[in-house]
């Protein structure tokens, strides 16, 4: 039912059971979220494929024998969605990770949403 964490998911698991690529429906919310990972560093790389039907491919990211993602949370969910305003955007692992916040100028990472004094629903956390 929730996209985002079906994403989440299906990168912690390939993560886990060291596959160098995933593919995954598209959409542009994921787009985004891809698009932040791999400007932070967590994949080499990202594509989008097909013509009726966009595949989202997404290449993982591996230091030897051991994944980059230590972690992926969802935080708001559908049931319950969690909105923080520019000063109540957490430091993840005390700057260590990140957090990817949805505002009104589009999907950020909390340091960015914080230097640029805007809130918005906290999507999740990655470390």
């Amino acid at each position: 039912m929730d996209p985002i964490a079906d994403m989440l998911t299906i990168l912690r698991n390939a993560n886990a059971a060291l596959l160098p690529q995933v593919e995954l429906r598209h959409s542009k919310v994921k787009e985004s979220i891809a698009d932040i990972l791999k400007k932070e560093g967590f994949i080499t790389d990202y594509q989008v494929s097909g013509d009726n039907i966009k595949k989202l491919q997404i290449a993982l990211k591996y230091n030897g024998r051991v994944g980059v993602f230590a972690g992926l949370k969802k935080v708001s969910k559908p049931g319950l969605r969690r909105y923080v305003g520019s000063g109540e955007v957490p430091k993840v692992l005390g700057g260590m990770g990140i957090s990817i916040v949805s505002t009104s100028r589009g999907l950020m990472t909390g340091t960015q949403a914080r230097r640029d004094n805007v809130g918005g629903e906290l999507l999740c956390y990655v470390w």
